[in-house]
């Protein structure tokens, strides 16, 4: 089969690979990005393991298909640190359990960043609703609620201790 030139931007990297036609961008970005966190948990978009941010929306990498991230941009849980410094939400992640075998966990934290980029202040609700793609077999959800909603205070703090000085 045919493979075909794609290039992208992916966490803020300019990247190319060749891909098939068929080759899903899930299996793209893990076999020829390297980028494993994006996980396959169905392979049919209901689990929301495989989610990655496109051009500012999220979406599974499990219902795209490789060619079709030309010229798009794409953000996974990789590009959310800023170097060693990990990304608040991934800090209170940690520091509040809200993970434990971390299949779901990248795709929660993906979804969730989305979520406080577009609505810094949410309510438990709108967490709740914004998260309902991601499934966790293992802690439940209150612990990443609660993460959530910790990250959004810590997100506020900062930015108003930034505005000022």
């Amino acid at each position: 089969m045919q493979r075909t030139h794609v290039n992208c931007t992916v966490n803020g990297d300019q990247v190319d690979f060749l891909a098939t036609d068929d080759t899903s961008l899930l299996n793209a970005l893990r076999d020829e990005l390297g980028l494993i966190s994006v996980k396959e948990g169905c392979g049919t978009g209901d689990c929301g393991a495989c989610t990655i941010v496109v051009d500012d929306k999220i979406n599974c990498a499990c219902l795209m298909f490789a060619p079709e991230a030309e010229g798009l941009t794409i953000t996974t849980v990789e590009g959310m640190a800023l170097g060693e410094q990990l990304h608040p939400l991934q800090q209170t992640f940690l520091e509040g359990a809200a993970l434990q075998c971390g299949v779901c966990t990248p795709g929660f934290l993906v979804a969730a960043k989305a979520l406080l980029d577009r609505n810094p202040d949410p309510t438990e609700t709108e967490i709740r609703y914004a998260l309902a793609g991601n499934l966790c077999r293992c802690t439940g959800y209150d612990k990443i609620i609660r993460a959530t909603q910790e990250a959004a205070v810590q997100m506020q703090t900062s930015k108003q201790r930034g505005a000022s000085t």
